[in-house]
């Protein structure tokens, strides 16, 4: 959950349409004033999830899909070697 420490504070301005479309949909689903933030930071989470996305399909577009296949299969095998030590290890709580 954020903090205040682990926030910043928008300003941001959209149509009315938009602000009544997304305060309508939020107030259907049981949703409160504050939880418009929420929704915000999921929304913009995702778009630049697909922004992402999109550019590395871009970037990768001309690779053999064998050839890419073996490059995830390498990028995701060195970083579970990384971590195993870490997940066969969890820090314990502090009491």
């Amino acid at each position: 959950m954020a903090t205040p420490d682990t926030t910043t504070r928008w300003t941001v301005t959209v149509s009315k349409d938009t602000d009544i479309a997304v305060r309508s949909l939020l107030a259907q689903r049981g949703l409160k004033k504050g939880d418009l933030s929420k929704f915000i930071e999921e929304a913009v989470r995702w778009r630049v999830f697909e922004q992402t996305l999109s550019e590395t399909r871009a970037a990768f577009g001309d690779l053999d899909p064998k050839e890419l296949q073996d490059l995830i299969d390498e990028a995701t095998e060195a970083v579970r070697h990384e971590r195993r030590p870490t997940l066969a290890n969890p820090p314990k709580p502090e009491s």
